[in-house]
């Protein structure tokens, strides 16, 4: 349970945040815009990715099975 809880939160945070970048690129604010996608993507590498590419492989392996 706490896993999925985990999970639409911190999808919600990231959809928040990807979409406050775009408003402030809409503003003009294209500095503020690239601070926050390079966080982003620091992010998802340093917390995401590794649950992400486990996911993928477990669902690889049951389509093979």
């Amino acid at each position: 349970m706490f896993d999925w809880a985990f999970a639409f939160v911190h999808l919600a945070l990231l959809l928040g945040l990807l979409g406050y970048a775009v408003l402030a690129l809409a503003r003009g604010q294209v500095l503020r815009f690239f601070t926050l996608l390079l966080f982003l993507a620091g992010y998802y590498l340093l917390v995401l990715h590794k649950g992400v590419k486990k996911e993928i492989a477990r669902r690889r392996s049951l389509r093979k099975s």
